[in-house]
């Protein structure tokens, strides 16, 4: 066999390089982020439905839009929203809101009824619930940092710490997940995994949990170098950080992509659409649409 010298060789291992570089993106070949709307003040929270519609707040306007998957339509859900950051459905159809408003965790009915689970942890008001993932069990976890808000009374937060909590499934009991956080702000999680991620985005980092049978958290570990807003998961490990754009590590940790998103800031990110193909990114006034090679797991049916 001939050898080959050592210039054909470089050649030869930047293209290998370069064509498994491209397949270990989970971005469908050519797609492109589509601007879906822009008509919005700052927008927030997507969370899908087992139909792939997508739920998302716009904060400063206090309301919850839909995203229709079939007629790629965005419509009102709802109005005075407790200033709703992160959203997610449980499997009974009810929407969890954390509730800036009056810092508080909300349970939204299908009807639109809605019921405030959680408004105080050991008789002091939350900072602030930001995000919030739900686990197979039902169990929900949800970050409490504190953001001065303008429509607040209050200039202060009742308590120092900036914490992970989790309520118990039966929603009767809270307590501390996990703690010495600056910002904890973007939380996700994988129930097939057992693991848990939470971004300190004060501190420009990313952890990752081990999640036990009872719910607790352990083995923290550094999961990346980056801080996040909103992020999710998809069914390859891979997980989504957001803030410039989109970032896109592998399960170990290692950046394999990054979606450029032509606003100031992108605030979240989650999987919808009937297939749960699509990649829905909330940021600054807007909301797009990306095809993706990967799905999520929340709601994914083969």
């Amino acid at each position: 066999m001939k050898k080959l010298s050592i210039f054909q060789f470089s050649i030869f291992f930047l293209i290998l390089s370069g064509v498994y570089g491209q397949n270990l993106s989970p971005i469908e070949d050519g797609a492109k982020p589509q601007l879906i709307s822009d008509k919005f003040e700052f927008t927030e929270g997507p969370a899908s439905n087992k139909m792939g519609n997508i739920y998302f707040t716009d904060q400063p306007n206090n309301r919850i839009l839909k995203w229709n998957a079939e007629t790629d339509s965005i419509s009102l859900f709802m109005e005075d929203a407790g200033r709703s950051n992160g959203l997610f459905f449980d499997d009974n159809e009810n929407l969890w809101a954390c509730a800036d408003e009056n810092f508080e965790l909300w349970k939204i009915s299908p009807n639109k009824k809605v019921e405030v689970i959680l408004d105080n942890f050991s008789n002091k008001n939350f900072n602030g619930p930001n995000d919030l993932w739900i686990d197979d069990k039902g169990g929900i976890y949800f970050t409490d940092p504190y953001y001065q808000r303008d429509y607040w009374q209050r200039t202060s937060a009742d308590m120092n710490e900036r914490r992970v909590y989790y309520l118990s499934p039966d929603h009767k009991t809270v307590k501390i997940a996990a703690e010495n956080f600056v910002l904890p702000n973007g939380i996700i999680g994988s129930a097939k995994d057992k693991i848990l991620y939470v971004a300190d985005r004060s501190k420009n980092k990313t952890f990752k949990f081990k999640i036990e049978e009872n719910g607790e958290l352990s083995e923290r570990e550094l999961f990346a170098e980056m801080g996040s807003d909103g992020m999710t998961t998809d069914n390859e490990g891979n997980v989504y950080l957001t803030g410039d754009g989109v970032t896109i590590f592998d399960k170990d940790g290692n950046k394999i992509d990054h979606i450029k998103i032509d606003k100031k800031w992108t605030a979240n990110v989650t999987f919808g659409g009937k297939d749960q193909d699509i990649l829905f990114i909330t940021a600054s006034d807007a909301v797009y649409k990306l095809k993706m090679k990967t799905h999520g797991m929340r709601w994914f049916r083969k």
